[in-house]
């Protein structure tokens, strides 16, 4: 995995971090390498959320139980109201 250069460096302490920026920064810049990277995080947070799934129980969580696709549209309505 590379180190984080000095863009991430200069992204990080300067103020509100631009994730987006970062995350390219961290890959020197490599879209397809960004996307490959958080395509795998993706996949073993969801690995990780089975696994929790399995074994927890139903009154652990009192009847929650966790989504493996988020609803977009939803986030978005919920961000729109004031």
């Amino acid at each position: 995995m590379p180190t984080i250069g000095a863009a991430a460096s200069d992204i990080q302490y300067s103020g509100p971090v631009d994730e987006v920026a970062a995350a390219l920064a961290f890959h020197d810049g490599d879209v397809r390498a960004t996307v490959r990277t958080l395509l795998a995080d993706i996949k073993f947070l969801k690995e990780q959320l089975a696994v929790t799934q399995i074994g927890m129980s139903i009154g652990f969580t009192r009847g929650w139980r966790p989504r493996f696709e988020r609803n977009a549209a939803e986030e978005i309505a919920h961000a729109e109201k004031p």
